[in-house]
């Protein structure tokens, strides 16, 4: 940890607030988003004058092994309040560390049940995967936007695995068919043809994407090199494609994904936090913005001693 308590600045007999997410990789705009809306919540914060926060976040660049390590140097640093891991498979693995340390955890968007099962200081801000792949069937049914759907998923992620056994499930009980289910290994994957072949030749018509933004980029570009004209279905995994760095824009017409947040939305507290998200970083925030800034706001007012009915 050496010399980094004087990180944000904040006042001795501060809260050290810890956070661990991807800040570089190919889910860094996840990391970026959380440490981003966090910020602007202690800064908002400490401008009030009594309790400070001083915010620390490391780099684990979606690996779970490379998690635990920045976990350890929070750890070291003086980290009271663990505001978790930004994806899943490292959130399980800092959620085991964590519950060994009785660290108090709250995630913005680790949301694999996985990562609270058998650990009661570990808690969610956002919903949980199952539940987002239950309610994407039940969505897709309800509006009819699809009968036969192909679903593309990353059968070693915890976040991805997870969302397809909701989906499944639903699916079946509601009758949406399942023509085509293929996985891949990891979000380093490029080459999507077969995938995108079979969910042609089994005849879909839209493809369910519980997966990340960067995968799903590739599966969009190859789609439309083959000339498929797929609908598509994300989850909150697809919030940051559109700022993806050399991305056709064009091509996420119309794909449609789950997230708690809308930035477009007109309430005060919304509109407040996009401008100064956009002041401070140039970006319109995403929902792991969002969740990370209600993240700290929660730990304020628990540390406060409100009642939250």
């Amino acid at each position: 940890g050496g010399d980094s308590q004087k990180d944000g600045g904040a006042a001795s007999g501060a809260i050290k607030i810890g956070g661990v997410g991807p800040l570089t990789g190919d889910a860094a705009i996840y990391g970026n988003a959380a440490k981003g809306g966090a910020e602007i919540a202690v800064e908002e914060i400490n401008a009030l004058g009594g309790l400070q926060f001083d915010l620390h976040y490391e780099d684990d660049a979606n690996d779970p092994e490379k998690s635990v390590n920045a976990y350890n140097t929070l750890k070291d640093w003086g980290m009271q309040v663990f505001l978790g891991s930004v994806t899943s498979t490292p959130g399980v693995a800092t959620a085991a560390e964590s519950n060994a340390d009785h660290m108090f955890y709250l995630t913005p968007s680790a949301s694999s049940t996985t990562v609270t099962e058998g650990h009661d200081n570990v808690f969610q801000l956002c919903f949980t995967d199952p539940n987002q792949g239950r309610t994407a069937a039940d969505f897709i049914k309800n509006n009819g936007l699809a009968q036969k759907v192909a679903v593309i998923y990353n059968n070693s992620d915890d976040y991805s695995t997870g969302i397809y056994q909701g989906f499944k499930a639903q699916a079946e009980t509601v009758g949406l068919e399942i023509v085509s289910t293929t996985t891949f290994p990891d979000d380093t994957t490029t080459d999507f043809s077969a995938q995108i072949t079979d969910a042609y030749n089994n005849g879909a018509e839209m493809i369910f994407l519980p997966i990340y933004y960067t995968p799903a980029s590739n599966i969009l570009i190859q789609a439309s090199q083959k000339g498929y004209d797929f609908t598509y279905f994300g989850c909150d995994g697809l919030d940051g494609i559109l700022t993806l760095e050399g991305f056709d824009t064009s091509l996420a017409e119309g794909v449609m994904l789950l997230t708690p947040f809308n930035a477009d939305a007109e309430d005060e507290a919304t509109k407040s936090f996009v401008k100064k998200y956009q002041e401070k970083y140039g970006d319109i925030p995403n929902q792991f913005a969002a969740d990370a800034y209600d993240c700290v706001y929660a730990i304020y007012n628990a540390l406060q001693g409100e009642v939250v009915s």
